[in-house]
């Protein structure tokens, strides 16, 4: 099991990581040579610089319970795909439940900006979406080791 971070562009980083160490899950921070990061307790996997690079690289990567933050519904809907989870850095956790209203509201969004519609970014980052973000992915993490251990016939109560 391990914590992908797609890191270009994420508010987050040192959150996961502290996260993945409080649990003992390796973290890897995935970033293009733009946006080299490096953080203590984490691996660092550099790709070259292009359009969905670190995208590709972590869903090549990624095994069944891996989690993945990242704001890119396209390559959470692929991860949830290959039975890992997928989490956003305001705490948004991906699901089938929202994955497909979430694609469709960025193709439409996509088309109304070709069209020329002028759209509001997202909202600025608050002290609030960083506490919420830890404690989503706190819960993801804790539902990841109990699934892990149920499918290998563990009780997740270590009884």
């Amino acid at each position: 099991m391990k914590i992908w971070i797609d890191a270009d562009g994420c508010p987050v980083v040192d959150i996961a990581v502290q996260v993945a160490g409080e649990f003992h899950i390796p973290a890897c921070i995935v970033c293009d040579t733009s946006h080299y990061i490096i953080r203590e307790g984490a691996e660092t996997l550099t790709v070259s610089e292009g359009k969905d690079a670190a995208d590709f690289a972590i869903l090549n990567r990624v095994r069944k319970k891996d989690i993945v933050v990242t704001q890119d519904y396209g390559l959470a809907a692929l991860i949830l795909a290959k039975g890992g989870y997928a989490i956003h850095p305001k705490g948004l956790i991906y699901s089938e439940a929202n994955i497909d209203r979430l694609l469709a509201q960025r193709q439409l969004a996509q088309k109304m900006r070709l069209a020329g519609v002028r759209m509001k970014g997202p909202k600025k980052r608050s002290p609030t979406d960083d506490l919420l973000f830890r404690e989503r992915l706190v819960g993801l993490c804790r539902t990841a080791i109990a699934e892990r251990k149920d499918e290998e016939g563990q009780d997740p109560k270590g009884r």
